[in-house]
């Protein structure tokens, strides 16, 4: 076995194929499946998106229902995995009808960095750059003739110095890049305005590229779930789950990965980049200095629940998977999507009906409840139910509460012999 394989880049399907079966103990069988699976988006564009494709990995798209956004009411697609993620907003959402919830965006800046070295006079160099600010976004203007002409383009500069192991003096390039990520965008900015940098500078500009910490680039959303619908001592149990999020990272970090589990979930199905995301929602939720949670919950004056978020978005709907991806642009286009703004919206209010979900649950019923009896589902499957079993196989684990594979190859093994008599 040998993980060198030379010129797999220029190899069809079928070689490709061939050299895996080779070089490692998949049975044909296994081929077979990594065969089939690519009919998900075909060889040919997978191949164009990335390198060296053998097949189609896919998950689950499910719909999320019950969603009012700024008084319209929204379909939303979610790719995930997990069981109750989908079942949970849902649920949320449909709990703070009829007003639902409220979301804003800012404009659509976002940041790119230029690192300057071996400057040797920080203040003399900031104060050439400022000065010279106008012609720097004039250049970086220059290369993108069409996000210009969308409205957008480089607004600002601002310069900043970076103390570590080294000195150095960054300067951040505000874009508006209107409807796009802006990642290609804002590199090539950067690129093309170093030169001119390093000259006003005195230094070497060393790294070129975006930040994912989109600061300029925040939704919020907003949603009020009445005592009445949820009960007056409910919301108390919620807030003080909140508050141990708050108080402690240990429950910040699993409360905000409930939060991520929504907002992936729509960033997956419509062809965002879900890491940029994850690693701006887990950087902004440490701005303060300490890991806090990404929503916030507390009582307004009639005495019911309000929930609020704020998130970071750098998303897209042109350029990119967004526009390559078949179901990507049927996503959209079910979301009835017409600006990243109104996508980010929409994300954010997901974000925050998942968390609500989880949080309720967990203040009430218990976390488990709900979620074993979907993923119950699974563990029939695992046990090797076959689909006209698996609904009874899974309604016997969670009637006994004991949701466990072993049992459920045992409650088969009943059902069949039962069966046969």
């Amino acid at each position: 076995m040998t993980s060198q394989l030379a010129g797999f880049y220029n190899l069809n399907l079928e070689d490709r194929l061939n050299e895996l079966k080779r070089n490692s103990e998949l049975t044909e069988e296994e081929i077979q499946l990594l065969r089939h699976s690519i009919n998900a988006l075909g060889f040919e564009l997978s191949n164009r998106m990335v390198e060296n494709v053998v097949s189609c990995f896919s998950l689950p798209l499910g719909i999320a229902l019950n969603f009012k956004i700024n008084g319209t009411e929204r379909i939303i697609p979610m790719a995930i995995e997990e069981p109750s993620v989908i079942a949970g907003a849902s649920k949320a959402a449909k709990l703070a009808l009829p007003k639902g919830f409220t979301a804003k965006a800012s404009e659509q800046i976002m940041i790119g960095q230029i690192q300057l070295v071996n400057v040797k006079n920080f203040q003399k160099a900031k104060k050439a750059i400022l000065k010279n600010k106008k012609n720097i976004l004039k250049l970086a203007n220059a290369q993108d003739k069409t996000l210009i002409q969308a409205g957008g383009g480089a607004k600002n500069i601002e310069v900043r110095e970076v103390k570590g192991k080294q000195a150095f003096l960054v300067i951040h390039l505000l874009v508006d890049v209107r409807d796009a990520m802006g990642a290609n965008a804002i590199n090539t900015m950067c690129e093309a305005i170093s030169s001119k940098l390093e000259e006003l500078s005195g230094g070497e500009a060393r790294l070129r590229i975006l930040t994912n910490l989109a600061i300029h680039r925040i939704v919020e959303a907003k949603a009020i779930w009445k005592k009445e619908v949820i009960g007056k001592e409910n919301i108390n149990k919620i807030l003080q789950v909140y508050y141990f999020a708050d108080a402690d990272i240990f429950r910040a970090t699993t409360n905000n990965k409930g939060i991520m589990n929504g907002v992936d979930a729509v960033v997956i199905a419509t062809g965002n980049d879900f890491r940029a995301t994850e690693a701006a929602c887990h950087a902004y939720a440490s701005l303060s200095g300490q890991y806090k949670p990404l929503a916030k919950y507390s009582k307004n004056k009639n005495g019911d629940l309000v929930g609020e978020i704020e998130l970071p978005l750098a998303l897209g709907i042109v350029g990119g998977a967004t526009r390559t991806h078949p179901l990507a642009k049927v996503c959209l286009k079910l979301m009835k999507i017409k600006s990243a703004k109104e996508l980010s919206e929409i994300v954010a209010c997901v974000g925050l009906a998942q968390n609500f979900a989880a949080i309720y649950a967990l203040a009430t019923e218990g976390i488990q409840r709900g979620h074993m009896k979907l993923h119950a589902n699974n563990i029939a499957v695992l046990a090797g139910a076959k689909p006209n079993e698996i609904k009874r196989v899974s309604e016997k684990m969670v009637k006994e509460g004991n949701v466990k594979a072993d049992r459920a190859k045992e409650i088969l093994r009943e059902l069949r012999k039962n069966k046969r008599k």
